[in-house]
C-alpha cells in the first residue's frame, strides 16, 4: 500500500524557510518521478517542483524558482523540498506524490504570516 507522510510545515515569517520533508513507502520509490504540489484556500491544486528519479533534473513553477530546491534521498525514500525567502502567497498545504499515482498524503500546512 502506498503511503506519503508529508512533514515539516509550520508558521513562518515572510523571508524565512522551511524544509519539508516527504517520506513515502509501498512502491519502488528510485523508480519514480516525485513532484510537490500545494493547494491554497479556495484555490486549485498547483505543481511546485518535480524531480527525476535519479535525481539529476528539477522543474520548478516560476512563482519559486530560485526560492525553492527539491532535492531526493532515494536510500531513505524521502524527497525534500527546502523553501526560501517564503511569501505569504506560499500559504498552502503542500503535497508530494509520485507520477501517476492518484492518491494523496495529509500534506503538511505551510503558513507565512506575520
Amino acid at each position: 500500500q502506498v503511503q506519503l507522510v508529508e512533514s515539516g510545515g509550520g508558521l513562518v515569517q515572510p523571508g524565512g524557510s522551511l524544509r519539508l520533508s516527504c517520506a513515502a513507502s509501498g512502491f519502488f520509490f528510485s523508480n519514480y518521478y516525485m513532484s510537490w504540489y500545494r493547494q491554497a484556500p479556495g484555490k486549485e491544486r498547483e505543481l511546485v517542483a518535480g524531480i527525476t528519479s535519479n535525481g539529476r533534473w528539477t522543474n520548478y513553477a516560476e512563482s519559486v524558482k530560485g526560492r525553492f530546491t527539491i532535492s531526493r534521498d532515494n536510500a531513505k525514500n524521502t524527497v525534500y523540498l527546502q523553501m526560501n525567502s517564503l511569501k505569504p502567497e506560499d500559504t498552502a498545504v503542500y503535497y508530494c506524490i509520485p507520477r501517476g499515482f492518484g492518491s494523496w498524503g495529509q500534506g503538511t500546512q505551510v503558513t507565512v504570516s506575520s
